[in-house]
């Protein structure tokens, strides 16, 4: 119970990952913060936690919407007067190949992913330095460690992400704030079905790896305890999560290996 009474702010919460995180730490006795597009949709997730939930409070924000994020960010702070956790999960994905990809679903990925990440950190990390405590905790992927066909735009996001947060780290250790970035391998949530085409339609089909990827909570359960140990990278998924090594080591195998693996 690691979490119990911790104030914690969770991105992207109404679905997938997001929600199964709100579950298990309901379950620990957190206080949460949820935050998507949809109020409806965390509406629904806080119902379905059960029992008191007098301690879950919703703030529906739009990562894209960046001129927005330092007043959500003061709600934020309204609530119970400081945010312990934040959890930087929300984000969208892409399918398409470079050469077919418009510059505006290119600059959608990174607004949302990278900027919107960003900004509300950002807006956050003033409170975590007066109080000289807090932990970041930053939703990657394995595509921000490598990248494949098909998802340019969206690697591209990820891998800025580790450079900023890498810096970040080191700029913020001496006053107890801790970052952890999580790359998850293949888990079974509709990212794929909600990524966006070149042409910024949704793809509206669910990717093989997902739908026999991990299930959200056991990724849940899995990542907590990793957090609270304050882990600086971490890696859940399945043998997806060896390619991250062998990139490390043997990049020209790997890609070579790449080239020959079904994207969907």
């Amino acid at each position: 119970m690691s979490f119990q009474n911790k104030v914690v702010w969770i991105t992207g919460a109404s679905s997938g990952i997001g929600e199964a995180l709100t579950y298990a730490l309901h379950r620990q006795g957190a206080r949460l913060i949820l935050s998507s597009r949809r109020q409806e949709a965390l509406e629904k997730v806080k119902s379905n936690c059960g029992g008191n939930t007098s301690n879950i409070k919703i703030i529906p924000l739009n990562l894209a919407d960046t001129g927005s994020l330092a007043d959500k960010t003061r709600q934020a702070l309204d609530v119970f007067g400081h945010v312990d956790y934040l959890f930087n999960n929300a984000g969208i994905s892409q399918r398409s190949l470079a050469v077919e990809t418009q510059d505006d679903v290119l600059r959608k990925v990174m607004e949302i992913n990278f900027f919107g990440t960003v900004k509300l950190t950002k807006s956050l990390l003033p409170s975590m330095l007066e109080r000289q405590s807090g932990h970041i905790v930053v939703t990657s992927s394995v595509m921000g460690k490598f990248g494949t066909r098909l998802r340019s735009s969206y690697a591209s996001s990820k891998h800025a992400l580790h450079g900023y947060f890498d810096c970040l780290r080191q700029e913020v250790a001496d006053d107890n704030i801790e970052i952890s970035l999580v790359c998850p391998g293949y888990i079974k949530t509709n990212v794929t079905k909600n990524m966006l085409e070149g042409d910024g339609t949704k793809h509206n089909k669910m990717g093989h790896g997902q739908d026999h990827g991990m299930e959200p909570d056991v990724f849940a359960k899995k990542l907590l305890p990793k957090v609270e140990a304050g882990k600086e990278e971490i890696y859940i998924g399945g043998t997806e999560i060896f390619g991250i090594y062998l990139q490390r080591f043997v990049p020209t195998l790997f890609h070579k290996i790449l080239r020959k693996v079904e994207v969907t």
